[in-house]
This record gives C-alpha cells, sequence and structure tokens, in this order.
C-alpha cells in the first residue's frame, strides 16, 4: 500500500484529521506508526461504538501498530458501573468479545488495561509534569470529555486527574496518532499544546462522528450537544433501554426501536436513523455494498438502490425516500450485520455469562 492508498484509509469516513499535513509527513518517512483509542469500560457494547471499531481496522490494515486502552481507571474515576473494579473489568472483557465477534483482527492489537499503566512511577512523573505546565481552568474546560460539567469538579477533586491522566496515557505509550469521537477532542487538543510546552511527540489527532440517540436531537437536552465539537452524545437509558440499539439486539428488537426512533421527512441532520446507514452500514458492509429501500405494495411498490451515504442523504432531503421505507430497511441490514455478534454470544459461554452478568446491571 502506498502513502495515498493508506492516507486515504485512514482518514475515510471521519469529521477531521489534526492534522492531515501530519500525517501525511509521517506516512512518507515510511516509519512503522503508534495509534491507539481510550475507552471507558462502562456498560454494553452499542451500535455507536461501532463507528471506531471500524476506524480501528482500517487503521490496522493501513500498518499501524495499534494500542486499545482498557481505561479501567479512568471509568472508575468517572464512577462508572458504581465503581465497581470487577465490573470494569469484565465490562472491558466484553468490549473484546464483541470486537473479536465483528471481525476485528484483534490478535494485531495490542490491548493495554490502565493498571498496567498507573503501577509505573514513570508514569506519574509524567502525569505530574503534564499538571504543572496547564492551569486549572484549562483542565477543567476539558472535563466535558468524560461526559461531566466543570462544576463537578468542586465535588470530586479526582475528576480534575482525568483529563491529565488521558493526555498523560498518550505521551507513556509514545503514540503517533489519538484516535477518538469528536467528544475526545478537547483531550487531544490539550495532549497536542502540552506536547508543545513539554518538547514531547505531538499526536495527531483523528476524530469520528458520534451517533445522534434514538430519540433525536430535539428531544435531547442541549447540555448534552458540546458547543465547541457539535458532538452529540448517543444516550443509552439503564431504565430505558429502548434509547439505544445493543450489538446483541435481536432483530425484532432493533426493528422496534427502529421503527419509534426520531426521523424527520427530508431532514438528514441528527437523524439517528440517516446516521446509522451513513456512519455504520456503508463503512462496514464494504466496497460494493447497496442500501436496498423497499416501497410497500399498497404505494405503488418499487424499490430503491442506494450506493452511497451522499447518495441516501441526497435523495432522503428530496423527499424520494419516505422514513419508514428508511427505518425498514436500515433495520433489515443492521440485523444482518450484527448477526455474527449474537452468533457468537450464543456460542461462547464466557461472553455469554459476561454479558448476561452486565445486563443485569445495566438494565437492574
Amino acid at each position: 500500500m502506498d502513502v495515498e492508498e493508506r492516507l486515504k484509509l485512514i482518514t475515510r469516513y471521519t469529521v477531521e484529521v489534526v492534522t492531515e499535513r501530519e500525517l501525511r509527513e509521517k506516512l512518507e518517512t515510511g516509519e512503522r506508526l503508534k495509534g491507539y483509542i481510550g475507552f471507558e469500560p462502562s456498560g454494553l457494547f452499542h451500535i455507536g461504538w461501532l463507528i471506531w471499531a471500524r476506524k480501528v481496522w482500517d487503521l490496522v490494515e493501513a500498518g499501524v501498530d495499534f494500542y486499545i486502552l482498557e481505561a479501567t481507571w479512568h471509568a472508575w474515576i468517572n464512577d462508572k458501573l458504581g465503581g465497581d473494579m470487577d465490573l470494569i473489568r469484565k465490562a472491558a472483557r466484553h468490549v473484546r468479545h464483541v470486537l473479536q465477534a465483528m471481525g476485528v483482527p484483534v490478535e494485531k492489537i495490542k490491548f493495554i488495561d490502565a493498571e498496567e499503566l498507573v503501577s509505573d512511577k514513570d508514569y506519574w512523573g509524567l502525569l505530574l509534569r503534564v499538571a504543572k505546565v496547564n492551569t486549572l481552568a484549562r483542565i477543567k474546560r476539558a472535563l466535558t470529555i468524560m461526559g461531566r460539567r466543570m462544576d463537578e469538579a468542586e465535588q470530586d477533586f479526582s475528576k480534575l486527574i482525568y483529563p491529565a491522566m488521558q493526555v498523560t496515557d498518550i505521551f507513556y505509550l509514545d503514540l503517533d496518532i489519538a484516535l477518538g469521537g469528536t467528544d475526545q477532542r478537547k483531550a487531544h487538543m490539550l495532549a497536542r499544546d502540552t506536547a508543545e510546552k513539554l518538547k514531547l511527540k505531538k499526536p495527531i489527532a483523528i476524530h469520528t462522528p458520534l451517533l445522534t440517540g434514538l430519540q433525536g436531537l430535539g428531544r435531547m437536552n442541549p447540555a448534552q450537544v458540546d458547543e465547541e465539537t457539535h458532538a452529540v452524545e448517543f444516550k443509552m437509558s439503564k431504565s430505558k433501554p429502548e434509547t439505544a440499539i445493543f450489538v446483541f439486539d435481536s432483530p425484532e428488537d432493533i426493528q422496534r426501536k427502529l421503527r419509534r426512533a426520531y426521523c424527520p421527512p427530508r431532514e438528514t441532520r441528527y437523524n439517528p436513523v440517516v446516521e446509522i446507514a451513513k456512519y455504520i452500514l456503508f463503512p462496514w458492509m464494504g466496497p460494493g455494498y447497496t442500501l436496498v429501500i423497499e416501497k410497500p405494495a399498497k404505494f405503488g411498490g418499487g424499490r430503491l438502490e442506494v450506493s452511497s451515504p451522499e447518495e441516501l442523504e441526497r435523495l432522503y432531503r428530496e423527499g424520494k425516500i419516505h422514513p419508514l421505507d428508511l427505518k425498514n430497511a436500515v433495520a433489515r441490514d443492521l440485523a444482518r450485520l450484527l448477526e455474527p455478534v449474537r452468533r457468537f454470544f450464543e456460542e461462547n459461554e464466557e461472553a455469554r455469562r459476561t454479558l448476561e452478568e452486565l445486563k443485569k446491571v445495566v438494565f437492574g
């Protein structure tokens, strides 16, 4: 694969690369690049996470040595799963199970538990260096990366350590590329600024889109939309699991949830059904995939074959695709895409047992 092919593979289906020029220059050196993504093991794998999972696969195919940081300590600081570290570690295993089931080449990926990092005194020395060159105000502005308001650190000082830890993770692993959703932009920009101050390697930041919740932006709290990045949280409610689609959901559950999803006619912005096709189906189904939309016989019948996300958005804005027809098509193909995950959890006893335990905690 030449530089142009690798660049195209790495940058496709992303929101931004900071900066593409730096990425090109690194690829042109021919050196082996190191990349990572960190995730909080905080519950069950919903389809929004498939966006970053597909990009991880792209980076591995592009020849990047890739690390996935199971941010267990970060999840503990962020009060996920009641702060139960045993459950947090099981949630990390759950993510590995899903990645394996989806065909992501996990054998080519280095998984790291945050425990490995924090057990090294050099990690904490580096974290203190990061803290010394940043102001309290700058650290507080980055708290949104963990889904927290700035004032929440007033009640729990550990929250302020989180952004510095995330920046330290990047430097400690000596990374060239930091991957994350747009909600992680502030952390990545903090890392780039801090790198200049400490004369360390400045990471290239690659940001993927976030999936709008099934209830739609119009039904969400405006505070869930970041004013700087316009990132929208994929809202998952423990008491209302129908507000999210999980990778293990049955075809019937997927269809039911999508039937109820926010999907206004002619509107593609913050339309979760359009986004599922755009951000998940087209990237995962691969070259040659066509979204077939069928119109019911009572409305004249016929079928429409859509071959790209751009074509889908155009046709939907023009009113040539009815919301219900789109929902049915997306539900059908999403169920097909997730069939290997359902089969994996049926056949793998450890994966099934872990899933059932997490379900009891998350859903109550």
